[in-house]
């Protein structure tokens, strides 16, 4: 492989992860990190060997050397770093969602196929082998025609009014918090895995800390458990903690998930059923290497994750034998694996949700909040991705 020089901007929790990862390719280089809490950018950069630290991100771009870039700031930044990143002739991988609203989306969609840039919206919950696995079984008929696609993205990390995270600012985190950031994720894997597409939906959405207290310091994500009283500072919160959502799929399939940041005992469980007129399957993010199979009328049975057992396209998602989990942190790496060797071959069909399925994701999620606005379903537009 080519050796490449990426650039990554915002040092948080998934900033890491994307470091961590990025170093276990071996032929792509931390070169660079954007970050304006400079001390904890050049902590990093000692860490992982980055050459070159600055305070702003524009200064990276002006740098030929790099090749890509990372986008693992606040949501409220992706869409102007993206757009700076593109016109620099980077290419790039920004978190979901894409950005803060539809039209910013198309935008950036738009954008990425005029310079012909790879470009990545960082939906990772794909490339877990066992969703894969259902994904093959769902294309290869084995369940039959989908009928109901059920599930749930619950977590508690924002279950106490003493929880605080960047993300429940709306400066920050753009108009939705819990369906933007989990139950996009939902979306996505859901369709991803039934190759079909959400064509209407029912939402309701509750915010059931009105306000919160927020520390008179900086928390990272998932990390407020510690703090005393003295530490806060009361605000009130304008985004959803919970969000239910009903919808149509395809010609005939039905569905509803809920999305919740308030569950307690439950840490990042993003659970995925689908049923069809021959069987079922489900998946579980907290049990990531089963997958469980349903049957009307034999025995149901759970098979545990084992390349050799697996679907061939499911196959090479997989990268260690059977009782060796493989978890969080590999879809990270399965996605920048992917990723950068589309930029070793440009004539290569890019195996990995670009900035287009961040647009579509946003487009489903304004659609539920219009549907939460007016109590009302709502349908969710066609999607026209390239809007010049």
């Amino acid at each position: 492989m080519k050796q490449f020089r990426t650039a990554l901007f915002g040092t948080g929790f998934v900033g890491r992860v994307h470091l961590e990862a990025i170093r276990r390719l071996g032929y792509v280089q931390v070169y660079a990190i954007g970050e304006p809490q400079i001390e904890k950018a050049r902590s990093l950069a000692r860490e992982f060997g980055a050459e070159k630290v600055e305070a702003d991100y524009r200064k990276i771009l002006e740098d030929p050397a790099v090749d890509a870039v990372h986008i693992c700031t606040p949501n409220a930044l992706h869409f102007p770093i993206a757009q700076d990143s593109l016109q620099a002739g980077k290419h790039v991988i920004c978190e979901k969602p894409l950005a803060t609203s539809v039209e910013e989306a198309r935008q950036l969609t738009a954008l990425a196929r005029r310079t012909g840039l790879r470009n990545a919206t960082f939906h990772n919950l794909r490339f877990y082998p066992m969703v894969q696995q259902m994904r093959r079984m769902c294309e290869e008929g084995d369940l039959g025609e989908i009928l109901v696609v059920q599930g749930t993205y619950s977590q508690d990390w924002l279950l106490y009014d003493t929880d605080w995270n960047w993300r429940l600012d709306s400066k920050h985190n753009g108009p939705s918090r819990c369906l933007a950031d989990i139950g996009s994720h939902w979306c996505d894997m859901a369709e991803h895995v039934t190759g079909l597409r959400i064509t209407s939906v029912s939402a309701d959405l509750q915010t059931f800390h009105t306000t919160r207290k927020r520390p008179k310091g900086p928390v990272e994500t998932f990390a407020g458990k510690m703090l005393t009283p003295e530490d806060y500072v009361e605000v009130p919160i304008d985004t959803e903690d919970f969000g239910a959502v009903v919808f149509r799929m395809g010609a005939r399939a039905r569905g509803a998930f809920t999305a919740s940041q308030v569950s307690a005992g439950r840490k990042n469980r993003l659970n995925l059923e689908i049923y069809g007129a021959a069987g079922g399957v489900a998946w579980d993010q907290e049990r990531p290497d089963e997958l469980w199979m349903g049957h009307r009328n034999s025995a149901n049975r759970v098979m545990l994750k084992d390349p050799s057992l697996l679907k061939e396209r499911a196959r090479p998602y997989a990268d260690l034998p059977g009782g060796h989990s493989e978890g969080y942190d590999d879809t990270f790496k399965q996605v920048f694996r992917r990723f950068y060797a589309s930029l070793e071959d440009p004539a290569a069909a890019p195996d990995y949700p670009q900035f287009a399925d961040g647009l579509r994701q946003l487009t489903i999620l304004e659609s539920e909040l219009e549907s939460h606005r007016t109590r009302a379903w709502v349908d969710v537009p066609a999607f026209q991705p390239f809007v010049e």
